[in-house]
Parts: C-alpha cells; sequence; structure tokens
C-alpha cells in the first residue's frame, strides 16, 4: 500500500540504458478479441484518455484500434478485430528509446509491448507535450 506519494514520470532524456518494459504504463486494459465495433466505440466513449484501444484473447495480443479505426458507417456488430492494425509493436526487451520512437509515429503516441509468445505486456505511451513516458513513476497519469 503507498501512502500518497506521486512520483513524476520518467522524462525521455532520462531513459538512457532502460528497456520499453522499464517504461510501461502502469495501468492499461485490453478489450477481449471477440469485442465489436459498437463495443470498442462505448469503450473509447468512457473516457477521454482512452486513445488507444488493445485486443487480446486469452492475454494475446490480437491487435489495437484507435478511434478513426471506428468510422460511423461500420457496422456496430461487426468484430473489432476485422480491422484491428497488428503493428507498430515493440519488445519488452528493445531500448526505450526505440518504443519512445514507435510511439511518436502514431497520432496516439502509443506502442503496445508484446512478448516473443505474442503475450501483450502493456503499452509505452509519451506526453502529449513529448517530454515523458507516461504512467511511469509510480502514476497512472499521461
Amino acid at each position: 500500500m503507498g501512502y500518497g506519494l506521486r512520483m513524476a514520470n520518467t522524462r525521455l532524456e532520462e531513459a538512457a540504458g532502460l528497456t520499453a518494459a522499464d517504461v510501461i504504463h502502469s495501468r492499461i486494459s485490453a478489450l477481449p478479441a471477440s469485442a465489436t465495433i459498437g463495443e470498442v466505440r462505448a469503450w473509447f466513449a468512457g473516457s477521454e484518455s482512452r486513445r488507444l484501444a488493445l485486443l487480446a484473447d486469452d492475454g494475446r495480443y490480437v491487435g489495437r484500434l484507435v478511434p478513426d479505426d471506428l468510422d460511423g458507417t461500420a457496422d456496430p456488430a461487426r468484430a473489432a478485430a476485422e480491422l484491428a492494425q497488428r503493428g507498430p509493436t515493440v519488445a519488452p526487451d528493445a531500448p526505450a528509446s526505440r518504443a519512445e520512437q514507435l510511439a511518436r509515429r502514431t497520432p496516439e503516441l502509443r506502442v503496445p509491448v508484446v512478448a516473443d509468445d505474442g503475450r501483450l505486456l502493456g503499452v509505452v505511451a509519451v506526453t502529449a507535450d513529448l517530454q515523458a513516458f507516461c504512467g511511469t513513476g509510480g502514476t497512472a497519469s499521461c
């Protein structure tokens, strides 16, 4: 149990020698691979901070979606996995700088961390001001 202390997010320039696993966001959730487009839309609508939906099947990474992937014409009953993108992803042992580069190439500033066996381990997220990794240092903020 913590004492209410909030540590700062890990700053990008402090990441030398760290791996993607070291800067994984402290809190993420994945939707089941069976989720429909309607369910993913509702998940995004549940919080303004949700920028990337991760789909997993029994802990295995299936794909990623952003709100723009779910245009208004898509059938809400359609399987979201049909529209999901597989990449980019980063391995947990990749340098944190590589994870940062991949995250910064996406509008949502996030990249899933996926183990060699396909397990979804988390996500590396960069703050909107491009100064730090989100959700590190014991915080969930971004």
